[in-house]
C-alpha cells in the first residue's frame, strides 16, 4: 500500500512538471523508481516511456486549445523523431545498468545547467518573426529528440525544447507545447519497442529477470495521476511564472545527479 501510494504521488508531480515544462516526466520519474523505490534502471525506463505517452497527451489538449502548438514544425520532426527513438532504444538495451545509471546521471547535470540558464535569462526567446521552421532545422531537432528520449527513457522535451528555442527560435511556449505534441506519437513507439525486449534484456551473459508484467503494473499505478498533473501542468504553463518551480526542479535534478555518480 504504501508503494501505491508513493507510485500516486509521484505520477502526479511527474505529470504536473511534465506537463508545465514539456518534458514527459521521466526525469522526476526514473530518479524516484530507481533511487528511492529499488527498481533496476531498464525497468524504470520501461514503465516511464509508457507514463509519457498519459503525461504529454492531456497537456497537449490544453495547449492546443491555447494555440501554442506549432503543427507545421510538429509534421517536420515526426519521420525521424520515430527512426531516431528505436535507435536510442536499440542502443540502451546494450549498455549497463550501472552504465545506464552513470549515463543518466550525467544527463541530469546538463538539464540543471539548461535550467539554470533559463533562470539566469527569463526563459527568453527569439521572437516568432525570426523562427526558422524548415525540414532540415525541425528534422534534427526531432531526432536529437528521439534518440535521447530511446536512450534515456525520457520524454526528450529537455533536449527539444532548448534546440526548438535556439535552432528553430521559437518562442518558449510554443516550444514546450510542440514538443508535448512531438512525445504523444514518438513516445508510443519507444516505450513498445522497450517493453517488447525487456524480458531478453542480460548483463555479463546473464538475463536480468526482468518482467513486462512488473513494468505494465509500475506504469498503471502511475498513469492515473500523471493525466491529471499533465492536464494541470498544462494549464500553469500559460497562466504560471516558471522561474520557482524550474528553481525546485533543479534541486530535485541534483540530489538526484549526485546519487546516480556516486557523489553521495
Amino acid at each position: 500500500m504504501q508503494e501505491l501510494i508513493s507510485l500516486l504521488v509521484l505520477g502526479l508531480a511527474a505529470g504536473i512538471l511534465g506537463g508545465m515544462l514539456g518534458i514527459g516526466g521521466s526525469i522526476v520519474m526514473i530518479p524516484v523508481l530507481t533511487l528511492l523505490l529499488g527498481k533496476n534502471q531498464q525497468l524504470s525506463q520501461a514503465a516511464a516511456m509508457i507514463v509519457n505517452v498519459f503525461v504529454a497527451a492531456p497537456a497537449v489538449i490544453r495547449h492546443h486549445r491555447a494555440r501554442a502548438v506549432r503543427w507545421d514544425v510538429w509534421k517536420r520532426m515526426i519521420p525521424l523523431g520515430f527512426v531516431f527513438i528505436v535507435l536510442g532504444v536499440e542502443a540502451s538495451n546494450r549498455i549497463s545498468h550501472k552504465g545506464l545509471e552513470l549515463l543518466f546521471g550525467a544527463f541530469l547535470i546538463y538539464v540543471i545547467i539548461v535550467n539554470i540558464r533559463k533562470l539566469y535569462d527569463g526563459d527568453k526567446s527569439e521572437s516568432d518573426e525570426s523562427s526558422r521552421t524548415g525540414w532540415a532545422a525541425s528534422s534534427g531537432v526531432g531526432a536529437a529528440m528521439g534518440f535521447v528520449a530511446g536512450l534515456l527513457g525520457v520524454g526528450g522535451g529537455i533536449v527539444a525544447v532548448p534546440l526548438l528555442q535556439r535552432i528553430c527560435r521559437l518562442p518558449l511556449r510554443q516550444c514546450i507545447a510542440t514538443s508535448a505534441a512531438v512525445m504523444c506519437i514518438t513516445s508510443i513507439i519507444g516505450a513498445a519497442r522497450k517493453n517488447m525486449v525487456l524480458e531478453q534484456l542480460a548483463e555479463n551473459g546473464e538475463s536480468l529477470g526482468l518482467q513486462v508484467t512488473d513494468s505494465l503494473i509500475i506504469a498503471a499505478c502511475l498513469i492515473p495521476t500523471a493525466i491529471i498533473g499533465g492536464f494541470i501542468g498544462a494549464g500553469l504553463t500559460h497562466g504560471l511564472p516558471l522561474r520557482w518551480i524550474r528553481l525546485a526542479f533543479i534541486l530535485l535534478m541534483a540530489a538526484a545527479s549526485g546519487k546516480f555518480l556516486g557523489l553521495w
